[in-house]
């Protein structure tokens, strides 16, 4: 079902020759103005427009053909179905069950792209070279005939070259003025298509054909090298797509058939031979191998997995034959969320380029404001020839083009987050990347975060009972619990041979521990402080041997029932292995680490001290929210961790950061992700942020310190009009090229 909203249904299409910012802008005041239109969302590098629609006012053809009016290519991608919120797997939990295909379709997917022959959105177009390209054979047409216009000025007269050169411009600028006039009965007469028809047909009525015709020219030119560029970037997002193999060996009855990978249903199973790519995220049911994830997290060393545990697609089955449980959809697998995290993403736009993009709807008026001040002033109150200030006037226009302004924003973010994305670092937008810039400190969740979320019991001491029926009535009370701690202790009373007493109405009680019914009487696994202060079972002697574990770094809970204690159970959890030197980077770049966590201050200063970082001990989750609240007082704060309990510190924080093995919870509350689980990507993900804001603030030095400089030279009269489109389309080019560089950009890296 459509997902409903108070003005309608939500759809998508796919929107192709969206070069450059001014293209989206142009596209969105064409659709904004439309009835029944609103929460309209572009953007440039997914070629992707989606909008809330109520299609009794206005149908969804009134809508392409309002953008095709523009001479942009269109194909729907069909009603919005509804979605689940962005979130990583954490093995085969919350997989979807079979037949559940609600997501919306590889936004690459050639399938869903019914476009029209004559467009560059045609598949088969977008594949061939450039000059196979509808704008690519413009350029020709015009090089031809520009060509041909010198060449009757050479072998003719220059009379016969003057009308060569203006037959020439007419038919080049012909599509450039029909694209114009179709933005200007939209409401948007201050576009490069409109500045660009009134210099080349100005310079026709000052007797500057030949300009013109070079002017023309030019800026086909510059369009196609824009279309370069920004298709070279979306190429990095497309290459996630071809990760997924196209085939699958399908078992059914114990006979294996070749299926298409999108076709796989949840349940089905699948053979996976050494050497091919995984087609579906699953569970393996049969064969241990090594699974090379590096196509899909970044991670270079091989995995050794077996029965029982997750594999993502698109990874590389290494070493053995594998069978596995397909636990989702074609739509909804790893790969497919990554691609429509980085495409979503693109809309959730920084301050800075909502800065930018408000700018530059204030200065096209007053860049053709001041060309016409300089074509009229000059002449009419110093009585100068109307030739040359008409001539420069028309220069102005062109330099004055915002377009390498508006996209040099857009093209770095999407650059950075598609680079990240390669390298399993990903960031939900624009603003996350701007905010990661500025962090100052960085709080880490200690169990699964800074430590590897495995802990095992070390010391079984009992109190007032024996071992045996200390480890299950422990193990009663957490049966049924996915905590890292509940898990070793069942793990450690199955070692034992022993079997968990029967239990019922369990309840985490958090900050404390846990409580269940057992054997008809209630029991408790928690903290000493709980069972101390609060409870009042755990004597002297039992305080002082806690206290002594926790100071070995060892986290200690008491068994007990309502009366006494019957022992205690001490648990380490190592920590990662690259934590030091994850602290140790963020240090490097002037970050402050801090550890929070509900664990006990002994044993939570112990982790810390052997990882050279602060701490904050024995806090509940509102103690963390408040915690991050006063540290982000004195400037930008990340919060990392991974558990249920700290996605209100994750929401709070001025970045939240999902570990990529946490809950779903913590996932989706947070504003990027760690798909590999190191520390070290901490401070990778810092260094990718502040080389997009460094890589931004140079593209807008490029274009605004390039348009300044000629502006400066066309008004004085030394650059005239075919520098000047000159300057704008390189400029253009200049900031996309750069953006390109954060593809090659390598976060690890330290400076």
């Amino acid at each position: 079902m459509a997902v409903e909203d108070q003005a309608g249904e939500r759809r998508e299409w796919t929107v192709s020759g969206m070069d450059c910012g001014s293209c989206a802008i142009k596209v969105r005041g064409a659709v904004e103005r439309l009835p029944g239109v609103s929460q309209v969302n572009i953007a440039t590098m997914t070629e992707r427009l989606s909008l809330t629609l109520d299609p009794i006012q206005t149908p969804p053809e009134k809508v392409e053909a309002a953008v095709k009016s523009l001479g942009y290519g269109i194909a729907p991608r069909g009603t919005v179905k509804e979605r689940k919120p962005f979130v990583l797997p954490s093995g085969a939990a919350g997989a979807p069950q079979a037949g559940s295909s609600d997501i919306e379709a590889n936004p690459f997917d050639e399938r869903v792209r019914d476009l029209p022959e004559d467009r560059e959105d045609d598949p088969a177009e977008r594949e061939q070279p450039w000059w196979r390209r509808s704008k690519g054979q413009l350029v020709i047409v015009t090089g031809l005939l520009l060509a041909g216009a010198w060449g009757f000025e050479l072998l003719t007269s220059a009379e016969v070259g003057r009308w060569a050169f203006i037959l020439a411009t007419l038919i080049g600028l012909a599509p450039v003025a029909r694209r114009a006039f179709a933005a200007a009965r939209m409401g948007q007469p201050f576009t490069i298509e409109m500045l660009m028809t009134i210099a080349a047909a100005g310079a026709l009525v000052i007797d500057a054909a030949e300009e013109a015709a070079l002017v023309v020219f030019l800026f086909a030119v510059g369009e196609v090298l824009e279309g370069v560029a920004a298709n070279r970037a979306r190429a990095s997002i497309r290459a996630l797509s071809d990760l997924v193999p196209k085939t699958a060996l399908l078992e059914v009855n114990g006979t294996t058939r070749q299926v298409a990978a999108a076709s796989l249903q949840v349940g089905q199973v699948v053979l996976v031979r050494p050497g091919d790519r995984i087609p579906a995220d699953g569970e393996i049911l049969e064969g241990t191998s090594g699974v090379d994830e590096s196509p899909v997290t970044g991670e270079s060393v091989p995995n050794t997995k077996g029965p029982g545990e997750p594999v993502f697609a698109g990874s590389i089955n290494a070493e053995a034959t594998l069978r596995l449980r397909v636990t989702r959809a074609a739509e909804d697998n790893t790969i497919a969320r990554i691609i429509r995290l980085v495409e979503e993403a693109e809309s959730a736009r920084a301050p800075t380029e909502r800065f930018i993009d408000r700018f530059s709807r204030v200065y096209m008026p007053a860049v053709v404001g001041v060309a016409l001040l300089v074509v009229l002033v000059p002449p009419l109150a110093f009585g100068q020839d109307w030739g040359t200030w008409i001539y420069r006037g028309l220069a102005l226009l062109l330099i004055g083009c915002p377009c390498a302004l508006v996209i040099s924003v857009p093209a770095s973010i999407a650059s950075a987050l598609s680079s990240g994305a390669r390298r399993g670092l990903l960031m939900k937008g624009g603003a996350v990347i701007e905010a990661t810039a500025k962090i100052s400190r960085v709080a880490y969740d200690k169990t699964g975060t800074l430590t590897v979320g495995r802990p095992q019991v070390t010391d079984v001491v009992p109190l007032s009972a024996d071992a045996p029926e200390l480890l299950a009535v422990a193990a009663a009370v957490e049966a049924g619990s996915s905590h890292p701690l509940a898990e070793a202790i069942s793990a450690r009373a199955e070692a034992e041979g022993v079997q968990p007493l029967p239990s019922s109405g369990g309840k985490a009680l958090p900050g404390k521990g846990v409580e269940a019914l057992v054997a008809g009487e209630r029991a408790w696994v928690g903290s000493p402080r709980f069972a101390a202060a609060e409870m009042g079972v755990l004597d002297s002697e039992g305080i002082r041997r806690a206290t002594a574990l926790e100071e070995e770094g060892k986290t200690v809970v008491v068994v007990f029932r309502p009366r006494h204690a019957l022992g205690l159970l001490a648990l380490r959890d190592e920590p990662r292995a690259d934590a030091r030197e994850g602290i140790r980077q963020l240090k490097d770049l002037g970050v402050t680490s801090v550890m929070l966590t509900g664990d006990n201050a002994r044993t939570a200063a112990a982790i810390a001290g052997s990882l050279g970082m602060e701490h904050r001990a024995e806090l509940m989750p509102d103690d963390k929210v408040a915690e991050v609240r006063a540290m982000a007082e004195a400037g930008g704060v990340m919060m990392v961790g991974d558990g249920i309990n700290d996605a209100p510190a994750l929401a709070t924080a001025s970045v939240g950061v999902a570990m990529g093995s946490g809950t779903d919870v913590a996932l989706e509350t947070a504003d990027a992700a760690l798909l590999r689980n190191r520390v070290t990507d901490v401070a990778a993900q810092i260094r990718l942020a502040r080389a997009a804001m460094g890589n931004i603030r140079q593209n807008v030095a490029i274009a605004l310190g390039l348009k300044g400089v000629f502006l400066v030279t066309t008004v004085l009269g030394f650059t005239g009009l075919w520098i000047a489109i000159l300057a704008d389309t390189g400029a253009t080019v200049l900031v996309t090229l750069n953006a390109l560089r954060l593809l090659a950009f390598n976060p690890e890296r330290e400076a």
